[in-house]
């Protein structure tokens, strides 16, 4: 062979290994696009990213033409590196012209394009869409075919191919994401999409007013003593209930108590009428599905009761909100007054009635959420006995000392935020 038509085998040598490059690269850019993005951009009309998605709709006919392609270009090659290294260097050169070939491909069809590819997804899948597309209409019969028996084998092992959660994220997942995305969505905002994630772990019995805490208007009680209940409660909404919560009547709102103050009209029987039927809430029901249900009750607040129809509590929709955007205070004294005070040495004096998940968000511990919900609870589970005053512990790691019990319960403890060490046994002053 003459050295003209070797210089046109090697310029055609050339354009495979480019050829070859490029499948390689779409291949890698289609599967490693990012897929939401992607689908993004098709809705906005944009052409590229539609062509794209339409590719992806069938990864078994966008792999196939590819690797039909591929493979073509690469036995195409071969064959002609042999017929050059023949006809430069005789038999003896063929296994030369392999392992050049091989080291070419590699370099610039294999490694370098796909690198490229994986690290710049879009700019390479778009631009190449405009020739696999035609090309996947072009040899659609021979890549049917090539499909049908791939599927079949597939099935024959008992792999499916038709997998559509395969990009779906799961809430995990997504909690993954949106850490991820720092920097793009303002803190603030990672942490309430994050907290709404959170809200199928967490239930109303995490979050609810125990019923020994219930601020309510007791009907037994002298009308005088009822009139400054509600000329100073702190609540919109507040229980009406003779004797004790288990009798309660009904959910009265304070709006409709004005026109009764203004009229002195004011007495037990036109509260009763006043008050709205009661709204009851089974204990263990999650917060994301508490939060529809009060959307369409059209309620605010519940009772939370037992199995066996015992009141263990009240959560209203403020307190649901709460757990998604925060406090609508940031100082731990004004969140969790009258159960929280602040003293001049940096430490606290606490409830041994508040919840785990106050103390937490108020002070950014990390306590055990999973058992006991109040911090006395807590304490009562790690101690496994009644502590007296004067008790210290480290809980989780955190510093804390026992300053009253009694009738079975911690009352209050003192707490020092600034402290944390690893967890140890407890010590006794």
């Amino acid at each position: 062979m003459d050295g003209f038509h070797t210089g046109i085998l090697l310029g055609v040598l050339v354009l495979l290994v480019f050829a070859s490059g490029f499948f390689s690269a779409s291949e890698t850019s289609m599967m490693a696009i990012n897929r939401y993005r992607l689908r993004h951009l098709a809705a906005k009309k944009h052409k590229a990213a539609k062509r794209v998605s339409d590719l992806l709709e069938r990864p078994d006919r966008l792999i196939g033409v590819i690797l039909l392609g591929n493979n073509f270009v690469n036995i195409l090659a071969s064959s002609i590196a042999t017929v050059i290294a023949i006809d430069l260097m005789g038999e003896a050169g063929v296994p030369v012209a392999a392992a050049l070939l091989t080291v070419i491909i590699l370099i610039f069809s294999e490694v370098t394009p796909k690198t490229i590819a994986a690290t710049n997804p879009e700019r390479v899948a778009f631009p190449a869409s405009l020739l696999i597309k035609p090309l996947l209409q072009l040899f659609y019969p021979l890549v049917w075919l090539l499909n049908i028996a791939g599927n079949g084998l597939l099935k024959l092992i008992g792999i499916s191919q038709n997998n559509d959660d395969s990009h779906r994220l799961s809430s995990d997942e997504l909690r993954t994401v949106v850490h991820e995305a720092e920097g793009i969505i303002p803190k603030r905002h990672q942490q309430m999409l994050l907290s709404i994630l959170d809200l199928e772990k967490v239930t109303v019995d995490d979050i609810m007013i125990p019923r020994h805490e219930i601020i309510g208007i007791d009907l037994n009680s002298p009308l005088d003593t009822i009139r400054e209940q509600l000329a100073t409660a702190q609540h919109t909404r507040l229980p009406l209930y003779r004797e004790n919560i288990d009798n309660v009547i009904g959910i009265m709102h304070l709006r409709k108590t004005v026109r009764l103050f203004e009229h002195e009209m004011l007495n037990k029987d036109d509260l009763e009428k006043i008050a709205r039927d009661l709204y009851f809430v089974p204990e263990g029901t999650p917060l994301n599905t508490q939060l529809l249900n009060f959307q369409r009750h059209k309620r605010r607040i519940g009772l939370v009761v037992n199995e066996y129809g015992d009141i263990q509590g009240l959560v209203t929709l403020e307190d649901i909100l709460e757990e998604i955007v925060g406090d609508f205070t940031t100082n731990p004294a004004d969140v969790l007054t009258p159960d929280f005070h602040p003293l001049d040495d940096g430490s606290y004096l606490v409830d041994g009635s508040i919840t785990v998940r106050e103390l937490n968000r108020a002070m950014k511990w990390h306590l055990p959420t999973e058992g006991p919900k109040t911090l006395n609870g807590l304490i009562l589970e790690y101690l496994e006995a009644i502590p007296e005053s004067g008790i210290s512990l480290r809980l989780e790691g955190y510093p804390i000392e026992i300053m009253q019990s009694g009738d079975r319960v911690v009352k209050t403890v003192r707490i020092y935020p600034n402290r944390w060490q690893p967890a140890k046994k407890i010590t006794e002053n």
